[in-house]
């Protein structure tokens, strides 16, 4: 059955008609669009070809579509557009600790990367979402690394693990951002773009991990440094704080503070505390003088949106 159309226009241009009806037509014809739009109340909706994807958790808050990826998947995309992202790779696990006399690194905050407008075609695109680095036991071995974080072509690199503490020095492991050291020791770099260095240690109290908007701190004679910054991004509908560097360990003395959602260096002869899973935050290293573990590094996230 046919249907009748009344009290609708049709405009054909590049600015759009003043004081529009529901339902009213636009054909803009500005060179970037070339789209059909229709008045829907509030505002001109595209009717050509407009962009949506699938993959992920998709909410819809404040003028976009988001999809949050907390385990690995494929986003696709109907038809040609751009999107903003969020690439967060897991942190960092932080250094163990024996009987001795220091602390143990902070693990380093995973790599992040974030841009918009990039441009995706109707096709599957990879989506890894990394883990976070596990912590060193209390035979005083070093964090591992986490895991990379991927979308598409661009690869958010795992966070470095934190020094062990033990008898000698212990280099923080590079990464996103590096792992803090422990002892007279080198503190691990991070990735330009990505993140930074951890704290090196020349004193009791272990290496701050680097985080995405800082490095991390050395330690202040027996306490820990703290870990380095989180960035703050809003992709998710609210303001979230991602990839802080862990703590280091104190050496019967404070942690160090890991950065947002990062992991707490052991104080006084304990264990460091876990990342908060998908910030990729580094894990809170232990402290010096028993046998206590690191803290294991949070994993990571990606967030993708666009304009509704």
């Amino acid at each position: 059955m046919a249907t009748t159309i009344t009290g609708t226009s049709i405009t054909t241009g590049t600015s759009a008609p003043a004081s529009p009806n529901v339902s009213d037509m636009w054909f803009d014809t500005t060179s970037s669009v070339d789209a059909m739009k229709v008045y829907n109340g509030t505002a001109w909706a595209t009717m050509t070809n407009k962009f949506s994807a699938s993959g992920g958790t998709i909410t819809q808050l404040g003028g976009y579509t988001i999809h949050t990826f907390t385990s690995s998947g494929t986003f696709t995309p109907n038809t040609i557009g751009t999107v903003d992202y969020l690439i967060v790779a897991g942190g960092g696990g932080a250094g163990g600790s024996a009987v001795s006399t220091q602390g143990g690194g902070g693990g380093g905050a995973g790599g992040l990367l974030t841009a918009t407008g990039f441009a995706v075609t109707a096709t599957g695109l990879t989506v890894t979402v990394g883990a976070g680095g596990a912590g060193g036991t209390t035979s005083a071995v070093k964090g591992t690394n986490g895991s990379n974080s991927v979308f598409s072509s661009l690869t958010a690199i795992g966070g470095g693990g934190g020094a062990r503490e033990g008898s000698g020095n212990s280099n923080g492991l590079n990464g996103g951002s590096g792992g803090g050291a422990s002892g007279n020791a080198t503190a691990g770099t991070g990735i330009s773009g990505q993140g930074n260095a951890g704290g090196a240690a020349a004193s009791n109290g272990g290496g701050g991990g680097g985080g995405k908007a800082s490095v991390g701190a050395n330690p202040s004679g027996n306490n820990g440094g703290n870990g380095g910054a989180a960035l703050a991004n809003s992709y998710s509908g609210t303001s979230q704080s991602y990839s802080g560097g862990g703590g280091g360990g104190g050496y019967q003395a404070a942690g160090g503070t890991g950065g947002t959602n990062a992991g707490n260096g052991g104080a006084s002869q304990s264990s460091g505390t876990n990342a908060t899973a998908n910030f990729g935050g580094g894990g809170g290293a232990g402290s010096g003088s028993a046998a206590v573990t690191g803290g294991a590094g949070g994993s990571g996230i990606v967030i993708i949106r666009y304009a509704d």
